[in-house]
């Protein structure tokens, strides 16, 4: 198994002194920071989306076998909430095209209000190019049904495991042959850390539902302070160590 560990986004100035050296100038960050993880969550492709040029210079930064996850723009998710899907999709891909191998999943964060209807979803998930792999985060509890389980399983997308609060927020359901998990924000102290005991249940919760040959990418969202960095390089440990016949694919 292949479990990718990063966190969503690198561009942090609390981090300097963390993750980043002190001397270390922010135009080079992203360098640094692909030498201690093999992938990177795209956080703010969600307000902006970076130009194909921004998306080329990534892959030039970045060394063989990083992987990038982009989270979908909200004019799709949001504004059009998964009506019309088409040309935000084909926008999306088409900016994204120069990462090359360097493209991961794309995410698609559903807004906290936008209620079940798995119809678009399964419309909007037919936009992408085949083999796209594609994770979606429901925010509304109306999205816990067969129906919509059944739409993701058809197309092959995956339902990103949220977590908020050290528990799941959302059904463990594997709805793919490859994983998506997003930690947002633990109990432990100082906040918004994640504790040991939350982060090695969760490493036991991919272990148990994926089989040795699949990929999950895990990304931690709750930057304040560096702790996603502290508790990504903590869950890496857990993932990683307890199953020797692992492939680690963080640094």
């Amino acid at each position: 198994m292949a479990v990718y560990i990063g966190t969503s986004g690198w561009q942090y100035r609390d981090w300097s002194g963390i993750l980043y050296p002190p001397d270390r100038p922010q135009r080079l960050w992203l360098e640094e920071y692909a030498r201690h993880f093999r992938t990177v969550e795209v956080n703010n492709a969600f307000y902006r989306l970076p130009s194909p040029e921004t998306f080329a210079q990534w892959r030039e930064r970045t060394p063989p076998g990083f992987v990038v996850a982009v989270k979908a723009s909200r004019f799709l998710t949001h504004v059009k909430r998964l009506r019309e899907p088409a040309e935000p999709v084909h926008r999306l891909m088409a900016h994204a095209a120069p990462l090359g191998d360097r493209l991961g999943p794309v995410l698609l964060q559903l807004p906290p209000t936008l209620r079940a209807d798995p119809a678009a979803l399964d419309a909007c998930l037919g936009c992408f190019p085949a083999g796209t792999r594609v994770a979606v985060e429901p925010r509304h509890e109306s999205w816990w049904t067969a129906a919509v389980r059944s739409v993701l399983a058809d197309r092959g997308a995956a339902l990103c495991w949220a977590d908020r609060g050290s528990r799941p927020a959302t059904p463990l359901w594997r709805t793919a042959d490859w994983g998506y998990v997003r930690f947002h924000e633990g109990r432990a102290r100082p906040a918004p850390r994640y504790g040991r005991t939350a982060l090695r249940t969760w490493a036991g919760r991919i272990a148990d539902t994926w089989p040795e040959d699949a990929d999950v990418f895990a990304f931690f969202n709750n930057d304040a302070g560096g702790a996603a960095v502290l508790d990504a390089r903590a869950f890496g440990g857990l993932v990683i160590g307890p199953s020797p016949g692992r492939r680690p694919a963080s640094r």
